[in-house]
């Protein structure tokens, strides 16, 4: 087993290869065992994977991808055996870390180097003005957070953020404790992820789910894939793709890079992968333009109207008659002024030829049951919303939702954060939610909406929130406009972060600071000596549980149940009748309470233990019932707009890297694009930088531009790379500084992380390479 690293990598020479054409394979398998065992050994780490998402064991802390109904005995992806190995890892940081390291000197520590110091052991605070974290007590702990949510003049002065990993159970006691204490001020990282496609699936079909499951994948004609990488982000997702494709399906890939997992996969379960050519699983890929997918579906929908006009039946105009509403006007809209002026509009925006737009269409015309699956290349737009509904609209125009092999599959991103939203974390749940919880607990809940992610940025930015508490996650690596975030960070009064290892959040403070050393998913979990088992939702609405299979490197670590319950005790005293004590020793009693607030839990606690858990009621997906405010699924009008770039400017992407997951770097490589031994690198087309005089394996800084001012990231080496024509890509999060707070989405109010306007400049700081957040 491998030590912490004592000196932080410079990254100031990452090596550059050719991108693989391929993906998984042999060199996942090694990878995986090699992480495994230099993080958590072998006789921890090896028996660790044996259990990853088996029935019997504990849901991956990493992606939301759904398991299968009949799984294999390595359940598993590279990326979730790191994310496994990551959290059963034998190192520690406790006390004594703490007194060795000033909170300023790890400042200065990249956010894969805090990482990779080990396990949060015990309570540790810092004191205003003081320089160390130092130990602190449960009691005490809670006692200093309550005091300071009872001191405040507004509950609405306090924000509750919660990341994905966070399980049903804890979820619903957390958003209860804030709702008790008076506020909806429930940030989560569904709002800068997938709260766009929730906006418009919510409206368009009347529930914010995906509406497929795994066995709609296989049954499926055609799958387009739309912004997605899943060979590095879902990885699991090419195994039922791989599944899907020798079924017959086709598949279309619209994405401004070529993806490795796309092209062709070497499936690690099967003799062909490990040692064969393995499974081309793209037909056709379209690289657009970075934001061209609006232009791309409104031009499809045309071309449908157009060849129902000319040969009646492509349509299914039964099921648009019958279940939607809207049609005439969409319609309307869709057939308006000269089809070749569109086209060329179309052309113009996606960067794709008629050709190929054809091809596409042609795979649409053959297909009787198509899937649309997406992710953040679609959200993270400022018109994210009207592209997802105009997937929706053409989907909607063939009756490809509500019956086998056909409709919306926007894939989740983190473990559990769609079971966190039906548990009710957001700031906006509907008063029939509020109804039910009020009834259950004998209170009145807020009916203000409350803060979102960004606008909770904002709301610390100008002194409205002074208290920040994190269940999970890495707030100020995650969010947009790092510079600001982390000066709306420092204002506030005080700053908790409930936390199983160390990341960038927990240097960067309020006045006064907590980290408060939480139980994984690996972990076992057994408060008086009886084991508790949790349950997650994953992206396809199904909910299964999770039990910890390791003993805890420490006896101070409390299971995230432990913790609210001991802060909600701490908060509202001997008055408040909610059982807490009784949730926190038994996690039956917590579920009890859920099935009897949230729609579609009856029997939750016999469910839960049913192995492969249970999927949850989905209306249109079901009974065709689209529960939304016309009683029917909704075609709407979207004009077509993209992000545009003047001229010497590129429209930048944020993306993820292959030894990563979110915020979380495992290591400083991207396999799969060929760059080693580094992170500071964009990628750009090789014609586009010659246009810009960009050459490949320079230094520059990358310039935002808003209209607020500029953004500066430094010290970029330049990679000359097949990416769209007018495009760029970098990961994050160290180009998150680049990413202006107030550049949104509409209506979803999601940061534009995939279409930032840059520009280059000369590098400015060459000694600053080892900086990393």
């Amino acid at each position: 087993m491998s030590k912490a690293p004592e000196t932080d990598p410079a990254q100031d020479a990452p090596a550059v290869h050719p991108p693989k054409d391929h993906a998984v394979g042999l060199p996942a398998v090694l990878n995986s065992v090699r992480f495994v065992a230099s993080q958590a050994g072998v006789v921890r780490g090896l028996p660790l994977l044996r259990k990853v998402n088996q029935t019997d064991g504990f849901d991956c802390p990493g992606c939301a991808w759904p398991e299968p109904l009949h799984r294999h005995p390595a359940e598993f992806c590279e990326n979730g055996a790191k994310a496994v190995a990551e959290e059963g890892t034998r190192l520690r940081v406790g006390p004594d870390f703490f007194a060795a390291h000033p909170v300023a000197d790890l400042a200065d520590k990249s956010g894969y180097w805090l990482g990779q110091q080990g396990r949060l052991t015990e309570p540790v605070y810092l004191a205003e003005g003081a320089t160390h974290y130092t130990p602190v007590t449960w009691d005490d702990a809670f006692a200093l957070i309550a005091g300071e949510l009872n001191a405040l003049d507004s509950p609405d002065e306090a924000a509750f953020y919660t990341s994905g990993r966070t399980g049903n159970e804890a979820a619903f006691l957390y958003q209860l404790l804030a709702r008790k204490l008076g506020t909806n001020n429930l940030p989560d990282c569904s709002n800068m992820c997938h709260e766009s496609s929730g906006s418009a699936l919510a409206e368009t079909i009347g529930i914010g789910k995906g509406s497929v499951l795994l066995d709609d994948l296989y049954q499926a004609d055609l799958i387009i894939v739309a912004g997605q990488n899943p060979g590095t982000n879902h990885p699991r997702m090419l195994t039922a793709l791989e599944k899907a494709k020798r079924a017959g399906a086709k598949i279309a890939t619209v994405n401004p890079l070529p993806e490795a997992g796309l092209q062709r996969f070497k499936n690690p379960q099967s003799a062909r992968g490990l040692a064969g050519r393995g499974t081309d699983l793209t037909d056709l890929f379209l690289q657009i333009k970075v934001g061209g997918d609006l232009a791309l579906f409104s031009l499809l929908n045309r071309m449908l109207l157009r060849a129902e006009d000319e040969a009646p039946g492509v349509l299914d105009r039964e099921f648009i008659d019958r279940y939607t509403h809207g049609f005439d006007a969409f319609a309307a809209h869709h057939t308006a002024g000269d089809d070749e002026a569109v086209l060329a509009e179309a052309v113009r925006r996606t960067g794709l030829s008629p050709d190929e737009i054809e091809r596409l269409l042609a795979m649409v015309l053959a297909a009787d049951k198509i899937v649309v699956c997406w992710a953040m290349g679609l959200t993270q737009h400022q018109h994210a919303v009207p592209t997802i509904r105009e997937v929706v609209s053409f989907l909607l125009l063939r009756g490809n939702i509500g019956r086998p092999g056909a409709g919306v599959c926007p894939v989740r991103g983190h473990s559990n954060v769609q079971g966190d939203r039906t548990m009710g974390i957001w700031e906006r749940m509907p008063d029939r939610f509020l109804d039910a919880l009020g009834a259950e607990f004998g209170f009145d809940p807020p009916r203000d909406h409350g803060l979102d992610t960004v606008d909770t940025i904002r709301a610390m930015r100008d002194g409205r929130v002074k208290v920040f508490f994190a269940m999970g996650g890495n707030f100020v690596a995650a969010t947009p406009d790092t510079n600001a975030t982390e000066d709306a960070m420092r204002g506030c009064r005080l700053t908790v972060h409930v936390s199983t290892k160390l990341n960038r959040s927990h240097v960067v403070t309020g006045a006064r600071a907590l980290i408060l050393p939480a139980l994984g998913r690996t972990d076992v979990d057994a408060p008086g000596g009886r084991e508790q088992f949790v349950t997650v939702e994953d992206s396809m609405g199904i909910v299964h549980s999770s039990h910890g299979r390791v003993a805890p490197l420490s006896p101070h670590m409390r299971s995230e149940v432990a913790i609210i319950t001991g802060l909600a005790r701490a908060v509202f005293g001997d008055a408040d009748p909610t059982p807490w004590e009784d949730f926190a020793a038994d996690y039956d009693l917590v579920r009890d309470r859920i099935e009897r607030v949230v729609p579609g839990f009856a029997d939750y606690n016999a469910r839960a233990r049913v192995p492969g858990g249970f999927a949850l009621p989905h209306a249109p997906r079901d009974e065709r019932v689209f529960p939304t405010a016309t009683g029917k699924a909704n075609f709407t009008v979207n004009p077509v707009t993209s992000p545009e770039a003047g001229p010497g400017r590129l429209l930048l992407q944020t993306l993820r890297s292959h030894d990563q997951f979110n915020t979380t770097v495992y290591g400083l490589d991207d396999r799969y694009r060929g760059i080693h031994d580094g992170r500071r690198v964009v990628l750009v087309n090789p014609d586009d930088a010659a246009e810009l005089g960009l050459n490949d394996g320079d230094y520059c800084d990358l310039v935002s531009e808003w209209s607020d001012g500029d953004r500066r990231a430094p010290h970029f080496k330049i990679v000359h790379y097949p990416t769209a024509r007018g495009c760029a890509a970098a990961y994050y999060p160290e180009t998150n500084v680049l990413v202006p707070l107030d550049s949104v989405a509409e209506f979803s109010n999601t940061p534009t992380s995939k279409s930032i306007v840059v520009r280059f400049e000369p590098d400015s700081a060459p000694s600053n390479a080892s900086s990393s957040p």
